[in-house]
């Protein structure tokens, strides 16, 4: 809900940031990083990313283990939900996209319009505009970083910070690129958000490496001695 506000309000900023992005040049670094973070954002690599994490957190490949009733159902679930919540909010905005076209700062002529309002809708006859520079409202970029970090978050809560970083320079990178106006990262988020939120449950049950770590942490002298 914030997020959905906040992509209100920026409706009034909408065009003065897209033309200053699309003169202003960035320094190298600052495009490095933003391009690097895209990773988490793009639905390819999220997707050879969530196999990279079946490698690393041998738990996740519960999902496989269709005959091991000793598994908790959450611990078999785990992995579709990081998946789910991941993907599936790019899957809404594309939906929304199919509806609600918007023509992308790099291709428009900010300066022809009143509003950031006249950005939406089919272009004049005569304009050429492909179907993919009218998929500006939301992002799916957004919706993508925003549902897989939060589903990272939920998993390995003891990096959150990281994950919060990624997510929003993704976002920032497609200000930053022409790709999309800042209203358009705000509602993206927002879907992901909401997607993560219905398919996460309220909090995560530990995982076996919880309990393992947990168990190997040392106690105190008056627990010991107990």
């Amino acid at each position: 809900m914030a997020l959905a506000l906040l992509g209100c309000m920026l409706f009034f900023l909408d065009l003065p940031i897209a033309a200053w992005c699309k003169t202003t040049v960035f320094p190298d670094a600052v495009l490095w990083f933003l391009s690097f973070s895209e990773r988490v954002a793009n639905g390819k690599d999220v997707a050879v990313l969530l196999m990279c994490l079946l490698v690393v957190d041998p738990s996740l490949r519960a999902v496989f283990a269709v005959r091991d009733t000793s598994t908790p159902a959450h611990e078999r679930l785990a992995f579709p939900r990081i998946a789910a919540a991941a993907l599936g909010g790019g899957i809404v905005v594309q939906i929304i996209k199919s509806f609600v076209p918007r023509v992308r700062p790099r291709v428009a002529e900010l300066a022809d319009f009143a509003s950031s309002l006249a950005t939406f809708g089919e272009p004049a006859s005569g304009t050429s505009v492909s179907r993919y520079d009218l998929g500006s409202f939301p992002s799916g970029h957004a919706a993508v970083a925003a549902g897989f970090a939060t589903a990272l978050c939920w998993r390995y809560p003891h990096a959150t910070p990281l994950f919060c970083l990624l997510a929003t320079s993704a976002a920032l990178q497609r200000v930053a690129s022409s790709a999309h106006y800042p209203s358009d990262i705000a509602f993206g988020a927002a879907v992901g958000l909401l997607v993560a939120a219905t398919v996460l449950p309220e909090s995560k049950e530990p995982n076996h490496d919880d309990q393992r770590l947990s168990c190997d942490a040392p106690r105190s002298p008056k627990t010991a001695a107990g």
